[in-house]
């Protein structure tokens, strides 16, 4: 299956708690860090509610 990368370019201080487990469960920790999943609706659905704090990497 196809996969993608995600990046996190905002920091999580001042997110709601939901945000932060969000960005947790993608396994991104700190500003910058690139981390590759597969790309399933649920992912999609992670990557669309912490939005404003992450990019897609091609």
């Amino acid at each position: 299956m196809a996969t993608i990368k995600i990046k996190q370019i905002k920091s999580k201080i001042g997110a709601p708690k939901d945000q932060k487990a969000t960005l947790q469960a993608l396994g991104l920790r700190k500003i910058s860090q690139v981390v590759e999943k597969e790309d399933t609706p649920v992912i999609r659905g992670m990557i669309l509610k912490v939005h404003h704090l992450v990019e897609v990497v091609k």
